[in-house]
């Protein structure tokens, strides 16, 4: 699949669904910047088209949300329209794409070792935007 039969603004929604999810994360964490930290690892380390959008040097992620309220409202339907998009393309894509963010949110869960109750809560949530 090539990424760019993808228009600039479905590639912006995919980069803001999976940076976004590491944002919720990072909210929801009792190690924030660990959280941070580790979930954009997992997401530049993804590999297929995922990878390469994910990857691509651009500036066109914006999260506005100031509140994890607000923060979770742009994001969770992002997540959704992602998948959507990546589904419409190729069904194997989407679901490298809810496989990178399944990764991600756990290892941004998992920084203290375990998952505690709002981040295993917040993952919950992301993980069922990508279902």
């Amino acid at each position: 699949m090539s990424w760019r039969r993808l228009t600039a603004e479905n590639t912006a929604t995919i980069r803001t669904a999976a940076y976004g999810a590491v944002s919720l994360m990072s909210v929801a964490s009792t190690s924030p910047h660990q959280a941070a930290t580790v979930g954009a690892q997992a997401l530049t380390s993804a590999i297929g088209f995922t990878g390469h959008v994910l990857q691509a040097k651009t500036r066109d992620v914006k999260l506005k949300g100031k509140t994890a309220a607000a923060l979770a409202d742009q994001v969770l339907p992002a997540l959704t329209e992602a998948v959507a998009l990546l589904n419409a393309q190729d069904p194997a894509e989407a679901d490298n794409f809810r496989a990178v963010i399944a990764v991600a949110i756990d290892a941004a869960a998992t920084t203290q070792g375990h998952a505690g109750p709002v981040a295993a809560d917040m993952a919950r949530k992301i993980t069922a935007a990508i279902a």
